[in-house]
């Protein structure tokens, strides 16, 4: 309840402008909205979980006598996914937010949904949280400078980041989101980027940069790969920065890097070990201590994944349905990934094999000739294994050279063909998860103030808020709803709560589609 005046302010009504109302009974769309948001900000992470809350007190908070059972609650969630309406509410929610940001800068990283079904045919990606390849669904997620999530694409079996970036989010991000700047402004600024992206090293690419830039006109600011030279100590000057509202001091280094025909800004961090930290930008306005600000604030979109895997279920699977993608998709050919493998644990065999070979006969060199025998025999077992090793490797080279390195769905075997999980019912409730994230940070930065520690400690007084008792006081008379907070666990998490009752009674909110006005008070 506490939190009510921060979903309506992140967008969560918003829906209305997309979505029709259900079918007929009792539980209208508002209320299955507006439920499956105090659902996620309860940490109830799905309607199975349900069973174990009082149907009756939770629909207090609804205004009605009892919130639907597991099944109903999907049957209703089934309905609004099948309008189809997820991706088109994500946008103009996304527009919403980039405006009220004013922001230019956008954080891409990918992230993997691991699949432990059998229905769906998924591509294996690497999943660095579990250092394993697994089956999944790949996300491309967009975010702020401090984690807030914009919107994420899913792709369709193994794409890169550098193609995610060029064929769905830049398209996205110019079509879909307003630019901070005006085209008079970029007209008259020829160095002005349209907006910035900020991403890790896996999407370095001088051609992807200097294509973003020529194209679009949109700047980068990434990690360099491959550097082997070190820079003079000299060169360095400290330089004081703040990353997540901490303050520190950094050796900074900056000198101009031509790379593949592609001029960057190339900008070093050295660390106190003497390690040498390389950040490269085609943004010709930052200066060299914003260039880090921004690359080293890249942790906050990690720190925005795991918080919602912990807290929200961000990968619990929402539907079991499978979807048939694009027959005309080109996909690496899972014969040729197969023998490419083979060859590779080949070769290492090979290579074992002559190394041991090798020391037999520096031994026979250096022994006596009584002691040869064993070593000869040795020989002549490890040059056989090594002649069947060589063959079969010319055998697999020839079977790979037959093979296409992509082919086309459509031309894969029908037992192994890729598909992929129906999205709707999971963009459904990402978006809602979104917003709640939204309100929480919202809430928790009401409460910063009143904490030394704000960082560690507002996340952790907003659940605990979340998570306390009140009594709900409606006055039709006067059409007022009275909530009242239970007492926490310290005076300071008290003060802090009086204060913020102070503000919202400040913004007159009313409960939705009531008239009855809000009034926050603590109950002692």
């Amino acid at each position: 309840m506490f939190l009510l005046p921060f979903l309506r302010e992140t967008g969560l009504f918003s829906f209305q402008k997309h979505y029709e109302e259900l079918k007929k009974g009792y539980y209208y769309i508002n209320f299955i909205i507006l439920l499956l948001a105090f659902m996620y900000l309860c940490r109830i992470k799905n309607p199975e979980q349900l069973k174990q809350v009082s149907p009756g007190e939770f629909g207090k908070l609804l205004g009605i006598d009892r919130i639907p059972e597991a099944k109903c609650l999907r049957s209703k969630l089934k309905q609004i996914s099948n309008q189809g309406k997820a991706a088109g509410w994500n946008q103009s929610l996304a527009a919403q937010w980039n405006e009220r940001d004013e922001n230019e800068f956008y954080y891409i990283d990918g992230h993997i949904q691991v699949y432990h079904g059998h229905k769906a045919t998924l591509g294996k990606k690497h999943v660095s949280r579990q250092k394993l390849c697994l089956p999944g669904m790949q996300e491309f997620w967009v975010n702020n400078i401090a984690g807030l999530p914009y919107f994420y694409v899913t792709g369709n079996v193994n794409e890169k980041l550098q193609s995610a970036i060029s064929n769905e989010i830049i398209p996205r991000l110019i079509n879909d989101i307003p630019c901070k700047y005006p085209c008079e402004q970029l007209a008259a600024d020829r160095e002005l980027p349209r907006f910035t992206l900020v991403f890790d090293r896996e999407a370095y690419s001088p051609a992807l940069f200097k294509l973003l830039w020529e194209s679009y006109r949109v700047a980068v600011i990434t990690y360099r790969k491959n550097v082997k030279d070190l820079w003079a100590d000299e060169d360095f000057k400290p330089t004081a920065i703040i990353v997540e509202g901490v303050g520190t001091q950094m050796l900074l280094a900056e000198k101009e890097l031509v790379t593949n025909g592609v001029s960057l800004r190339e900008v070093r961090r050295k660390t106190t070990n003497g390690h040498q930290t390389s950040i490269v930008t085609t943004n010709k306005k930052l200066n060299i201590s914003d260039i880090a600000i921004h690359m080293f604030a890249r942790w906050s979109q990690e720190n925005f994944f795991r918080y919602m895997r912990q807290d929200y279920d961000f990968d619990k699977m929402a539907q079991h349905a499978i979807e048939q993608i694009d027959e005309d998709f080109e996909v690496v050919n899972p014969e040729y990934n197969r023998l490419d493998y083979c060859l590779k644990k080949t070769r290492e065999k090979i290579s074992r094999r002559l190394a041991r070979l090798y020391n037999l006969e520096h031994q026979n060199v250096n022994e006596k000739l009584d002691g040869s025998g064993k070593n000869n025999a040795k020989q002549v077992l490890l040059e056989k294994e090594l002649e069947e090793l060589k063959e079969g490797e010319q055998k697999m080279l020839g079977q790979r050279k037959a093979l296409s390195y992509k082919i086309k769905v459509k031309d894969m075997p029908e037992e192994t063909r890729y598909n992929r999980l129906h999205l709707e019912s999971k963009h459904v409730q990402n978006i809602i998860k979104m917003i709640c994230y939204r309100a929480e940070t919202s809430f928790a930065n009401l409460l910063s103030p009143y904490f030394s520690k704000n960082i560690n400690e507002k996340r952790m007084l907003a659940k605990s808020i979340i998570k306390s008792n009140i009594n709900l006081l409606p006055n039709y008379e006067n059409n007022t709803l009275t909530v009242e907070i239970y007492s926490l666990a310290t005076p300071r998490e008290n003060k802090a709560v009086k204060e913020i009752c102070a503000i919202l009674n400040q913004q007159n909110e009313t409960y939705p589609d009531t008239n009855l006005k809000l009034i926050y008070k603590m109950a002692t």
